[in-house]
């Protein structure tokens, strides 16, 4: 490593990221939280201000949801963080984070505390991804006092509604992802050995309205339509559509009303995740082919509403280039940094589909994520904030991808 380097990577592993994700997980931010999400946006636009560029919070695109009764209805997310730097720089790249997290204000995970003395902190977001957000600006902190950042601009997406499938960000997210040459997410590590996530499935999710119709269950059950009945056979039928490549789980059905009345609605929700783009287009039209079957067979009308916010990513040749970029910066530094398939989607997914490679596990090391025992290994806080800065450095540099 240049002397460069090395003091660029002294100052990203002296920032204060243990006080700031402590400070930061006793802040609430649940996705449907806009209080605490304000409160959050707030805070990463004070600190992300230290960079030499230009500090915006944007609103969320306009989102609708269906709602038990088969209506739709707007649903609120919060303002998402987005900084540009250096726009004209020779090289580009693209940061992104979530300052959301899976914990309501109601749910009894609130407190950050201490799981081993000075080495394993507990708490709401430490790992996913707090921890990383503390990472992202240590790093690009650092980074700026090179002269090698006078060749880099960059963009930084910290979005509201990462963790609810990013509905409200994701036209953020891709306007930004245009043009660059690479982009790096700080989730957390896939393993706390600090093993990266490398493909990733896709992910649709999608409500489907059945529209029956009532009648008396003793009387006159034969003019009744059962949207129950119809609903379930629409689940049978996309459970058997998973195969080799594409999982499907239903995963509740909302409607019907008392026992002597033939429910007229009902909602299924169901998840399919496919690994490539064969097998979505194999779930599209599995999807489309049941609901035909389920409406001429039930004489129901049947709506569908959603789609694959998650396209596939499969690891493509410029894709492992950049982890294999990010395996060498490893090594300078002694980090084994190796890399496996996951089963779950982030943003990384529709950076991806924008034709930008990207490591999207860029975080801490850490675990149990989205339960009560999420914690961070605090010693990679500065591990990843070295193998960001270094990687950075080296991407502004030029290094071929």
């Amino acid at each position: 490593m240049t002397s460069d380097e090395r003091a660029v990577l002294d100052r990203a592993a002296g920032e204060p990221m243990l006080d700031q994700v402590t400070a930061w997980a006793a802040v609430n931010s649940g996705s449907r939280n806009l209080d605490g999400l304000a409160s959050m946006a707030a805070i990463y636009a004070d600190v992300f201000a230290a960079l030499p560029g230009e500090v915006a919070l944007k609103a969320p695109s306009p989102v609708e949801a269906m709602q038990a009764d088969g209506s739709l209805k707007r649903v609120a997310h919060g303002r998402n963080l987005h900084v540009t730097v250096r726009r004209e720089a020779p090289v580009q790249l693209l940061f992104t984070g979530h300052m959301d997290t899976v914990f309501g204000v109601d749910h009894p995970f609130q407190d950050v505390t201490w799981r081993e003395k000075d080495r394993v902190l507990g708490g709401p977001g430490v790992a996913d991804m707090k921890g990383g957000i503390a990472v992202m600006l240590a790093a690009l902190k650092a980074v700026e006092t090179s002269e090698a950042a006078r060749n880099l601009g960059y963009e930084i997406v910290i979005n509201s509604d990462e963790e609810v499938g990013s509905p409200g960000s994701a036209a953020l997210l891709a306007e930004a992802a245009r043009g660059k040459t690479a982009a790096l997410t700080y989730e957390p590590a896939a393993l706390p050995d600090g093993t990266l996530a490398g493909a990733r499935p896709g992910s649709g999710n999608f409500s489907i309205f059945i529209q029956g119709r009532s009648a008396h269950a003793g009387r006159n059950p034969e003019d009744g339509r059962n949207a129950i009945v119809a609903a379930a056979d629409l689940t049978l039928r996309l459970a058997r559509a998973k195969g080799e490549g594409l999982s499907v789980n239903p995963a509740r059905i909302d409607g019907g009303g008392p026992n002597n009345v033939v429910p007229d609605h009902a909602v299924l929700r169901v998840n399919m995740r496919p690994i490539g783009p064969e097998q979505q287009q194999r779930a599209q039209a599995a999807l489309d082919e049941a609901v035909a079957a389920v409406a001429a067979e039930h004489d129901v009308q049947v709506h569908v509403h959603g789609g694959f916010a998650r396209p596939p990513k499969p690891l493509d040749p410029k894709a492992e280039k950049l982890f294999a970029l990010v395996k060498r910066c490893g090594a300078d530094l002694g980090q084994d940094i190796s890399w496996r398939a996951t089963g779950g989607v982030c943003d990384g997914n529709n950076i991806a589909a924008c034709g930008v490679p990207v490591v999207d596990t860029m975080g801490v090391r850490g675990g149990a994520i989205h339960s009560s025992d999420e914690y961070m290994i605090v010693e990679s806080l500065a591990e990843r904030a070295q193998l960001s800065a270094l990687t950075i450095l080296r991407l502004a540099s030029g290094a071929p991808l």
